[in-house]
């Protein structure tokens, strides 16, 4: 069965959520605090090892109530049925949405089409731990019969952004091999990547769902003749594996039959690292570690499907990008982990949120009335504090922000720790608090400077706060606390598409631009008659001209 389509705007929830925003857009969260001395312990979700505290945003408990009313006013639980149902909720190419059957109990029942397809995820998941187990161990050797050292991950978008991110988020947790990822169809690119390799010693993981993606194929191919000029083509069964759903055109690559690891076409790319996708994954860390953010995934899984809305986190997360997107119109959202293991992370949600809500069609096929996704941002802290923060700050932009921080370190530096998670807690005190007129002219009257200095500078010290946070404790970064963690942000992408009444699983807006690079291409190669506007024949001749 279909999703419902409801507009938002037109239910009674997002009437009475428009006259609490003109009450409550006037409150200072300082305000909020002062009125209700419980507002921490009743707007904090306390979960498994996650803390997440959303009381330092612009919200009451009547605004969750209000937003509850909004999701059941969209049937929100009835779409998360059919979510983790299978049922064919990508109507426009008409498929299920089910990354999340890829961490399913392998007791569960998940049909497509009348078909359970939890053993086949669990016979690929087998395919991928032993052929893991061979490469760590070294007894699947290369064809010069050297141990494998070195993997590299050619794919782009899904196919690259989420193993890449793992990988480096994990990599206190990986084995001795290295693990290098080729996306970009830059040539500059690949040859950085290989030319400190070695090709008896390293592995290839083509990732393409369609095996048709140019800057795959490009890089793919390239690599391989690179490869040819040391080894026959015998080797490439040895040296080469696949993750597609193309099976002629892998074998025809030159990969050997048993070295292609399935996917499906109701996994999303950027939903994919779940899946065989995740090869590279299980690789750099071993399968046991894949297998255990597997796990966290598919607990934060059962929490979302199962928990009550108001203490539902990626529901109530949803809800909050939906109040100030919509209500209080900030555009974008900045998402700031105080570890640098996880410098990728936003870098790899602007590709699974931007991509999947960025819709201006709702699910009538009419153009919406009102915002849809948002600009999604962010760097790891402290570095970003000395970067982006003043805007956050002092800007005029509303920009509501993630704080992601862990109680412990993983090499156990408490100093550097504590150091650094006190900027986290500082960093959303000010936010919130700011800094008033009389506490600067109280600073100011401390100094040796003189009226006319004070008066001066006063208003460009002066921070007003109530700007939003929501600060994410977690215990430790496991393998499992990442995967709850990954898990949480791609539910709430769920939570919004389902509100704002999009499809969230098509990315047709990146076909166009590639369609046209096909052509044009063609045309930097000839000399042929440039047919475009002005200002694209000028810079195709330039180019031509030029290269």
């Amino acid at each position: 069965m279909a999703l419902r389509n409801t507009n938002p705007t037109e239910t009674k929830a997002w009437q009475e959520l428009a006259s609490h925003y003109n009450h409550l857009n006037s409150k200072h969260l300082k305000e909020l605090f002062s009125e209700d001395e419980n507002r921490a312990n009743q707007l904090t979700i306390n979960w498994e090892d996650f803390y997440v505290d959303f009381s330092k945003n612009r919200i009451t408990k009547n605004t969750l109530n209000l937003l509850i009313k909004l999701a059941q006013e969209v049937n929100l639980e009835d779409a998360i049925s059919k979510y983790f149902g299978g049922d064919i909720i990508n109507e426009t190419e008409g498929r299920a949405v089910l990354h999340t059957a890829l961490r399913a109990d392998n007791t569960e029942t998940v049909l497509v089409n009348d078909e359970n397809v939890v053993p086949g995820i669990y016979q690929v998941r087998e395919k991928i731990k032993l052929f893991t187990d061979a490469i760590v161990s070294g007894t699947h050797k290369g064809f010069t019969g050297k141990s494998i050292t070195d993997i590299v991950n050619i794919g782009i978008g899904g196919s690259d952004l989420g193993p890449a991110m793992v990988v480096d988020t994990l990599q206190f947790y990986k084995n001795h091999l290295t693990t290098h990822f080729v996306s970009n169809v830059d040539g500059d690119h690949y040859n950085e990547v290989i030319k400190n390799l070695n090709p008896e010693t390293t592995l290839f993981v083509i990732v393409s769902k369609t095996f048709t993606t140019q800057e795959t194929l490009s890089n793919a191919n390239s690599i391989r003749r690179w490869f040819l000029e040391s080894l026959p083509k015998e080797a490439i069964s040895k040296h080469f594996v696949a993750v597609s759903t193309n099976i002629d055109s892998v074998k025809e690559f030159g990969i050997d039959a048993s070295n292609i690891f399935p996917m499906k076409d109701w996994v999303g790319g950027r939903f994919s690292l779940w899946s065989a996708v995740g090869l590279s994954i299980s690789l750099a860390l071993g399968y046991e570690n894949f297998e255990n953010l597997l796990n966290g995934a598919q607990k934060m899984d059962k929490h979302f499907k199962t928990t009550d809305f108001s203490e539902n986190i990626p529901v109530i997360a949803g809800l909050l990008t939906v109040w100030y997107n919509n209500f209080f119109n900030a555009e974008s959202e900045a998402i700031i982990p105080y570890t640098q293991y996880l410098n990728q992370f936003a870098t790899y949600l602007q590709q699974g949120i931007m991509e999947s809500n960025g819709k201006s069609v709702d699910r009538h096929g009419n153009r919406v009335n009102y915002q849809t996704g948002t600009i999604i941002w962010g760097e790891p802290g402290t570095n970003s504090q000395h970067a982006f923060f003043q805007l956050i700050h002092q800007g005029t932009k509303l920009i509501p922000t993630d704080f992601i921080g862990f109680v412990k370190s993983l090499h156990g530096d408490k100093d550097h720790h504590d150091k650094l998670m006190s900027n986290y807690f500082a960093q959303t005190e000010a936010l919130m608090n700011g800094k008033s007129e009389d506490e600067v002219l109280a600073e100011l009257n401390s100094g040796n400077l003189s009226e006319e200095e004070k008066t001066k500078l006063l208003p460009f010290k002066i921070f007003e706060g109530n700007k939003p946070t929501t600060s994410i404790l977690i215990d430790k970064l496991t393998p499992e606390s990442l995967g709850k963690l990954i898990a949480m942000y791609e539910h709430k992408i769920f939570v919004q598409g389902i509100i704002w009444n999009i499809y969230s699983y098509d990315q047709f807006g990146v076909e166009l631009g590639k369609q046209l690079a096909k052509s044009i291409l063609k045309e930097l190669k000839s000399d042929s008659k440039l047919e475009h506007d002005g200002s694209t024949n000028n810079l195709l001749e330039f180019y031509r001209q030029n290269k």
